[in-house]
């Protein structure tokens, strides 16, 4: 899991809330809100395990602490160990955040969503033999 940030075309700030599977590289999900407080997290965690079930490990940079779940902190300045993640960010930021400028956060979500099915569906990963 990570979180990044942007701006609409009106300079209206908002985060991105990225998580993927580090094992299959599939984006699980990204949430995109002006504030993504605590409770939202937990939330939007909440419902995507419903669909792909509860981790035994989460890595994260720093966090709080979820129920019955290895918290897998990274050490402070070193995003390599946490590579999937970054690069996955970096991805996103190239193909979708530096290409837009959104309107508003609806725009934002409608892009990213779309990317994101083509991410998960459509693109061959090398280290997974391109499948």
């Amino acid at each position: 899991m990570d979180f990044m940030r942007d701006s609409s075309r009106n300079q209206r700030r908002f985060r991105i809330f990225n998580v993927i599977d580090d094992f299959n590289r599939e984006a699980l999900g990204m949430d995109i809100a002006v504030s993504l407080p605590a409770g939202r997290v937990t939330r939007y965690l909440d419902n995507l395990t419903e669909y792909h079930g509860y981790p035994l490990t989460i890595r994260v940079v720093n966090g709080p602490e979820f129920n019955g779940i290895t918290i897998n902190y990274i050490q402070a300045g070193s995003p390599y160990q946490n590579g999937y993640i970054e690069r996955f960010n970096r991805t996103y930021r190239t193909e979708v955040l530096d290409l837009y400028l959104f309107n508003n956060l609806e725009q934002a979500r409608k892009v990213t969503e779309e990317w994101l099915t083509i991410y998960n569906t459509e693109r061959p990963h090398e280290a997974l033999n391109n499948m």
